[in-house]
């Protein structure tokens, strides 16, 4: 995704996952969902929240069980229809599991195995109109990381933002991540409004939440820019869940993080 690492959070123990499911108070489905979707979508969700927290000491994972509930939802068709311009896209999303793809970047696979600090991603229009998509680090109360990229979609379109020329290789290696490019990163026709590309932008550490250090990545330089550019295609999307494939083969599962 854009690609130094898409970044959220996950419990970092399954006995805290565990104790903390069911005090959750999620938001109820919209009435656009017949009852009937509504509970299979409950049930499924329910079911891959409950393989994540078996696991949830490994945030980075291959399960079979976990890839196998992934798949049922998203072909459930019981998502909210153009998930990338949905309301309920926008807002605060925390990391619950991702796979272990040989084509992620490196550095990626390695901050997102790594438990010991909390991880988040924000959606939301900076005060510019912009679509900004966040990606925070943690690493404590008053210190992150925050990594932010522009995004475009249909309700946001960035002219900047066009088709990605290079899969992101160099000198043949896998440094920062292995991209598709081509007719290989086209999106899915079945799923319009699936799609946010995105280009990453600026990075800073924040201490007390108003102190910044900038992230030493060139993320604005010319050479630069393509391979920072990326996409999610988001599969499915509930107001509590949402499930997104990127453009280095990573799935994704995030949880809608609410003001309780």
């Amino acid at each position: 995704m854009i690609r130094f690492p898409l970044l959220f959070t996950v419990i970092s123990s399954s006995a805290a996952f565990q104790n903390l499911l069911p005090k959750l108070e999620f938001p109820s489905f919209g009435s656009g969902l017949a009852s009937n979707g509504k509970a299979a979508s409950i049930a499924l969700e329910d079911q891959l929240l409950s393989a994540i927290g078996a696991s949830s000491d490994e945030r980075l994972s291959d399960s079979d069980g976990i890839a196998s509930i992934i798949t049922r939802l998203e072909e459930s068709g019981i998502s909210i229809p153009q998930p990338a311009i949905a309301p309920e896209v926008y807002g605060k999303w925390r990391l619950l599991h991702t796979n272990n793809a040989s084509t992620a970047s490196p550095i990626q696979r390695k901050a997102v195995d790594s438990t010991k600090y909390n991880i988040y991603q924000n959606i939301e229009e900076n005060d510019e109109g912009t679509l900004i998509v966040s990606q925070v680090v943690k690493f404590g109360d008053n210190v992150e990381l925050q990594v932010d990229a522009l995004a475009s979609t249909q309700a946001y379109p960035l002219a900047e933002l066009t088709e990605r020329k290079g899969d992101g290789k160099i000198l043949g290696l896998n440094l920062l991540g292995v991209s598709l490019v081509g007719e290989e990163a086209e999106p899915d026709p079945e799923r319009p409004n699936s799609r946010v590309d995105f280009v990453f932008d600026e990075g800073n550490f924040i201490f007390n939440g108003v102190k910044k250090i900038p992230y030493p990545v060139p993320f604005r330089l010319p050479f630069f820019r393509d391979l920072v550019k990326g996409w999610i295609d988001i599969t499915y999307l509930s107001p509590r869940l949402r499930i997104a494939r990127g453009n280095k083969g990573t799935t994704f599962v995030l949880l809608k993080e609410t003001d309780e």
